[in-house]
């Protein structure tokens, strides 16, 4: 049983793990490349909230919602 976590521990820290260490090294001379996964991700996440604004706007101007006082059990 001891043999298998090593071997889990072995797979994150000697494999999986390879780019974050370069990431971590890398900061101490660019930190603007060191973070280029950060900032993806939030490029990607303002895109996500800007389409589903959007079509939230859509579904409120074709007034799909049903928007009466009985229209959902916790109100």
């Amino acid at each position: 049983m001891k043999d298998i976590l090593y071997a889990i521990q072995d797979l994150f820290v000697d494999v999986l793990f390879i780019p974050l260490d370069a990431f971590r090294d890398l900061e101490l001379e660019n930190w603007w490349l060191a973070n280029i996964i950060s900032w993806v991700f939030v490029v990607i996440s303002f895109v996500a909230f800007i389409y589903w604004m959007k079509q939230l706007k859509t579904s409120n101007d074709n007034n799909e919602e049903n928007k009466t006082i009985t229209a959902h059990d916790y109100l």
